[in-house]
């Protein structure tokens, strides 16, 4: 092999390699052996809900993170203000809540783009995290989202508050199960009823009285 055909292989490799890891950017944990674990709410704002849940963070000093559909913060702006103003994360979690399976990069793109330019609207600040609805993480999104710059966030428990789950099979399951670098997936826009508040005055205690922190998504995967 001639050094032009050698040094334009070893290119594309790297490339080709860059683009893997690009793609593989992907958090569902994180790699520590700390104990720190990051709570996250999908969905909100909700009129009633959000403030419920933002008062039981307070009440216990707690730190999260929100990942909220564009449309909900543009129709609760000062919810989307509260959450931020009381140094909470916010992640976008695209505009309309669309599915994202069968959607072009050019469509996923704009679902982003718009929820973040209410989000920054509202909050003077623009996400940097991005969880697709559903955790639909295929191709196109990965790839919108690397483009656009945002690191995108899954979850390694899902505490099935969307399905009515009672508070006490959802903190019996988390407290059961927890792990240092978990990310717990709950949501904060359930109609007509949540079991989600109630479960956070059983586990957010526990889970403190056993040593562990609450950490927002950035913290939390800054320890890997």
């Amino acid at each position: 092999m001639c050094l032009r055909a050698l040094c334009f292989a070893l290119t594309l490799c790297i490339a080709l390699c860059m683009h893997v890891n690009a793609q593989a950017d992907v958090y569902r944990h994180a790699d520590t052996e700390r104990k720190v674990i990051a709570l996250t709410f999908d969905d909100g704002p909700h009129y009633k809900y959000t403030e419920e849940i933002l008062d039981i963070l307070k009440k216990y000093g707690v730190k999260a993170t929100f990942f909220m559909i564009g449309a909900n913060a543009e129709k609760h702006p000062r919810l989307a203000k509260r959450v931020f103003c009381e140094g909470h994360e916010i992640g976008n979690h695209t505009y309309s809540h669309p599915h994202l399976k069968g959607l072009s990069e050019c469509d996923i793109k704009k679902e982003i783009k718009t929820s973040s330019a209410v989000i920054e609207k509202i909050t003077g600040s623009c996400p940097t995290l991005f969880r697709p609805p559903e955790g639909f993480c295929g191709k196109e999104v990965t790839a919108a989202a690397e483009n656009m710059g945002y690191t995108v966030i899954l979850w390694s428990q899902d505490t099935r508050d969307w399905a009515h789950t009672t508070p006490e099979k959802i903190s019996s399951d988390i407290l059961n199960n927890v792990r240092c670098g978990d990310i717990i997936l709950f949501h904060d826009f359930i109609t007509p009823d949540t079991p989600t508040p109630a479960a956070l005055e059983k586990i957010i205690p526990r889970l403190c009285n056993d040593g562990y922190e609450f950490v927002t998504v950035s913290e939390l995967i800054a320890q890997n």
